[in-house]
């Protein structure tokens, strides 16, 4: 999966200009993008309003959402990537757009940086070490629910 995701990343235009070479994405590509990270931050936003932390409190609302956030990208990824056929703008659109606007490794660092600032190292150590476990347990399960969806008629 990691050779498809890399050779997927470096599509270049099909309608780039010979003479300057070719453009690694078209302006409807990071449209697309653009779009999905619009619905992506506000759906973090708003989850993170629906559940207020306190500072001093371990982040679990960061965690949660890095770990749907995980989670749906191995789900996206897998079915986009091996499972239906290619779309130039789906795959942007969700993994790049939606979901890294969704999932926040800025908020994890902040509260991470904030809660040994406040004097609460223990609990700064266990965010670290779950978020890293959640998230890579989440992509994993994701990947892993991804491929146990069948494949479309024609394709094996």
């Amino acid at each position: 999966m990691t050779d498809q995701l890399h050779a997927s990343a470096t599509h270049t235009d099909p309608d780039a200009d010979p003479r300057r070479g070719p453009r690694r994405h078209s302006r409807r590509v990071l449209a697309a993008i653009a779009v999905g990270g619009v619905l992506g931050s506000t759906a973090r936003y708003g989850l993170a309003e629906l559940v207020p932390a306190p500072a001093e409190r371990f982040p679990w609302v960061t965690l949660g959402i890095n770990a749907t956030g995980s989670l749906a990208l191995g789900v996206a990824l897998t079915l986009i990537v091996e499972r239906f056929p290619p779309s130039r703008y789906l795959r942007p659109f969700v993994a790049t757009g939606f979901l890294g606007a969704y999932t926040t490794y800025s908020t994890f660092a902040v509260e991470t940086v904030m809660l040994v600032r406040d004097g609460h190292p223990t609990t700064a150590i266990a965010y670290v070490v779950a978020s890293t476990v959640v998230g890579l347990a989440a992509v994993l399960l994701g990947i892993r629910l991804g491929r146990a969806v069948p494949l479309p008629a024609g394709r094996s």
